[in-house]
């Protein structure tokens, strides 16, 4: 049997942790046959001499779900090895939409290029399939939009009449390929939704095999208190649990009060894992401020209680993703549309030149920018690079890009998001290279092996005989990130050849224009 491809002479690190070998991968009908020599010739070839190879990395906390219907190369991905994502984090995602207005709301990337025509998890994720993306996808339910669709924005937990409503469209996803339950209790949509109700649909979710994925309530000041919520929901739900993006933005002694709760439950016998990303700035919709009743409102109602002091004071005191941070000086303008000349300012700059408060310059922001055709964002200053080195030398934590795909050209030229293009790229730079707080094979354990482990993927994520064929292989000395806070849209370096599936989609790091991704789907 000749083989379908073969890739020569790279050190290969087989995804486990293990000490790499010099040896040829061979791939034959979109699985790996061998590793070691071989002498036969294949019909394709490439030359990873003096290269790493390795699985191809898993995203375990992507935003794609709908950018990668609008261009589904994911060159932003694809350029740092990323060979498979799960979508549907944070409670935000592209299913169940019952009112398309009010979902597009908690979908990150959605320009309306695309409407949301479709209602059910099975037709979402059918037409994700015909869009042929270039890297693999697995989904988990977003529950954001099972309450946009039962309660709507809604602020207070759910009856028990709507437990049951949100049961069915939960059960439904899985029934559809889900592979598990995501919350974004930080969120307005969110908010109300109490620890028993949320306890309950990941117990739905349990039975299922499937995983639950968190956003947690608080991550400021109380940020262990929400982990906690977190550890006991999973437990009662019986359920394993990944903790996103645990260090919190109240700094280093929240994060060590937060991994010492991760590591007590691991202790007990929980299944518990957590992801971080790879930036020292958070980003969100400066919408996210805004309480439901005020978010809910019409456009035109909306606008009038913008205008209303008494609401802006009730603003200010919700405790948001954004005002949480009780410090304006911490949260950025991106580029935008509607007040571009105050991109990249933090609040408080933007207020004294405004000469006004830093609450009432994004309330402004918020009332100038209804009807733009796309919402402002903000960038939050949350993290530190001794704070990141920290929690991602932790045994249990793997890196995302808690982004979505993007590309240079084409529909989605112009668009950016912090991480889509760096993620990886930057966590083998700063943790291999640069701290050395990681070995490469334990870096390639936490971008690969180790995910595919949390998501209960069996056939991806190492490098052996009977394995899906996503590999990579990368110049280990200058794999490393471009792109900046505010310049974020460059491609990473250093990556030479990505295959997927067995099909060759980067070859000596250019694209070659095959998208060979597939919609993986839970029981398929």
């Amino acid at each position: 049997m000749s083989p379908d491809l073969v890739i020569r002479g790279g050190l290969v690190f087989d995804g486990t942790g293990a000490e790499p070998v010099r040896a040829d991968v061979i791939v034959h009908e979109g699985r790996i046959t061998h590793v070691g020599a071989v002498e036969a010739e294949a019909a394709t070839e490439l030359d990873a001499r003096g290269l790493a190879v390795a699985p191809g990395f898993i995203d375990v906390h992507s935003h794609s779900d709908y950018t990668l219907l609008v261009d589904p190369r994911a060159v932003s991905a694809i350029h740092q090895g990323v060979t498979t994502e799960v979508i549907g984090n944070c409670g935000h995602g592209c299913f169940p939409i019952r009112d398309a207005e009010l979902s597009s709301r908690i979908i990150y990337g959605f320009d309306g290029s695309l409407p949301l025509d479709w209602s059910t998890p099975a037709a979402y994720l059918d037409r994700l399939e015909e869009a042929a993306p270039a890297v693999n996808v697995m989904t988990l339910v977003p529950n954001g939009q099972l309450r946009l669709a039962t309660l709507g924005l809604e602020g207070r937990p759910a009856t028990d009449d709507e437990v049951a409503a949100m049961t069915r469209l939960l059960e439904e996803g899985l029934e559809a390929g889900a592979w598990g339950y995501s919350t974004g209790l930080e969120y307005a949509p969110e908010q109300g939704a109490g620890e028993a109700e949320i306890t309950e649909l990941a117990r739905v979710a349990a039975r299922r095999g499937g995983f639950y994925a968190t956003h947690t309530r608080e991550r400021e000041d109380r940020a262990d208190e929400a982990v906690a919520e977190a550890i006991r929901t999973a437990r009662h739900a019986g359920i394993r649990l990944q903790v996103s993006h645990l260090a919190p933005r109240s700094g280093p002694d929240q994060t060590k009060r937060c991994i010492d709760l991760v590591d007590a439950a691991r202790a007990a016998g929980d299944d518990i894992a957590f992801d971080m990303h790879t930036r020292l700035f958070g980003l969100t919709f400066l919408y996210a401020m805004l309480p439901p009743q005020v978010l809910n409102a019409s456009p035109k109602d909306q606008a009038r209680l913008l205008e209303t002091p008494e609401v802006r004071a009730r603003i200010g005191a919700h405790k948001s993703i954004i005002t949480g941070l009780e410090d304006w000086g911490r949260i950025y303008l991106a580029d935008n549309e509607v007040w571009p000349e105050m991109a990249r300012l933090d609040f408080e700059e933007i207020a004294r030149r405004r000469g006004t408060t830093a609450l009432d310059a994004a309330c402004d922001l918020l009332l100038d920018s209804i009807g733009a055709e796309k919402a402002p964002m903000v960038l939050l200053r949350a993290y530190s690079e001794d704070q990141q080195e920290d929690v991602f030398s932790h045994e249990l934590c793997v890196p995302a890009s808690d982004a979505t795909a993007l590309a240079l050209t084409g529909p989605l030229a112009g668009a950016s998001f912090m991480g889509a293009y760096t993620w990886a790229s930057w966590f083998w730079r700063f943790m291999v290279r640069e701290t050395g707080r990681l070995t490469p094979e334990e870096a390639v354990y936490r971008l690969s092996g180790l995910p595919a482990e949390i998501v209960g993927l069996p056939d991806r994520g190492l490098l052996k005989p009977g394995m899906r064929a996503d590999v990579v292989a990368f110049e280990p000395e200058t794999f490393a990130d471009t792109g900046t806070t505010f310049e974020p849209n460059r491609l990473a370096t250093g990556m030479r050849h990505v295959v997927v599936n067995g099909t060759v989609t980067l070859r000596d790091g250019a694209l070659t224009g095959e998208r060979a991704g597939a919609v993986l789907r839970k029981g398929a």
